[in-house]
């Protein structure tokens, strides 16, 4: 092929995968994106994704397919998609626990979320909260502590799953207070809930979203959150470090994730489209009203947030001495 025409080739190539490039821009997508949720119906994951995922599909025409993954305590949702071909058809709603928290106290999970995800966009804030049975001796916080003293390793506490940040956060509680808890793991926020409130276990430690209904109709009773602040759900429930525990301050956080090397451009699409969903003032409120914080973040902002925790979670992790066999 002469100089020219070889020239002349490469150009027509370059137009022709550019111009396929912004085709598949435009076009995707061309199927339903299935939205991994790592734990069970019902419960404040769950919740939380179908909100988003309902108003972006009204205002994009996008289908979603809800796809419960639990397990693990959440993990086995983001390992099936960080397996996942990165084409933007594989999605999940993961949070703190099982994206940055569980690479470190469990052995058995194999990705590192700085190089395994990419991050979509941060959804929302959630604190955690301490409930009992409606029937519970324990009326405040110092009564656990004061049982829990008096009997060490007798008092239960039910959890969503093993290396959860519920189940880290009563490992730092019992560091802060001089208490031994005994652990009491579930598949998700549901289960446990049920088994608390027929007093099978003395505590749970939930994410406010999975036990605000339960408190709100008396069933369980909230005792403290775990948050340096208040819940706005729950503004007459105190605090843990009000109680006297200062270094107690743990929360968690809801967000979309994508497999590593998922086009960037679609990333970016996705991302944008919930974004502006979480500025409407009906999907802050659906939010709120669930018990979390509505927070929308840039893709960047998302992305550096991941990274700073899953190094500080690494250094919470040793101190606490927690591990998931």
């Amino acid at each position: 092929m002469k100089k020219g025409m070889t020239a002349a080739f490469l150009l027509m190539c370059g137009v022709m995968a550019g111009t396929s490039a912004a085709h598949a821009e435009t076009t995707w997508p061309t199927k339903p994106i299935r939205l991994v949720i790592p734990f069970p119906p019902g419960g404040g994951t769950d919740i939380l994704s179908r909100i988003v995922a309902n108003e972006v599909s009204q205002t994009t025409k996008w289908t979603f397919v809800p796809d419960n993954k639990p397990g693990a305590g959440g993990t086995i949702g983001i390992s099936d998609v960080v397996k996942a071909a990165p084409t933007g058809y594989d999605i999940v709603m993961g949070q703190k626990d099982n994206v940055v928290v569980a690479p470190w106290v469990n052995k058995a999970v194999t990705y590192d979320p700085r190089k395994d995800l990419v991050a979509i966009a941060h959804v929302a804030y959630v604190p955690l909260v301490i409930v009992t049975p409606k029937n519970s001796p324990y009326k405040s916080f110092q009564d656990l502590v004061t049982a829990a003293r008096k009997s060490p390793g007798t008092v239960t506490y039910a959890s969503p799953g093993n290396g959860t940040t519920a189940h880290l956060a009563a490992e730092i509680i019992g560091h802060a207070a001089g208490i031994k808890l005994l652990h009491v793991p579930y598949k998700g926020s549901n289960a446990a809930l049920v088994d608390t409130m027929a007093g099978n276990v003395n505590i749970m430690i939930s994410s406010v979203p999975s036990a605000l209904a339960q408190i709100k109709s008396g069933k369980v009773r909230a005792m403290a959150v775990t948050s340096a602040t208040r819940s706005s759900a729950l503004p007459e429930v105190p605090t843990v470090a009000e109680s006297g525990y200062k270094q107690v301050d743990v929360s968690s956080w809801y967000g979309l994730f994508a497999p590593a090397k998922t086009p960037k451009d679609v990333v970016e699409r996705i991302g944008v489209e919930v974004n502006k969903a979480m500025a409407k003032p009906a999907v802050i409120h659906n939010i709120n009203e669930q018990g979390a914080e509505a927070k929308s973040m840039s893709a960047a902002e998302f992305s550096q947030l991941v990274q700073s925790d899953y190094l500080k979670w690494k250094d919470i992790v040793k101190a606490s001495g927690a591990t998931v066999e």
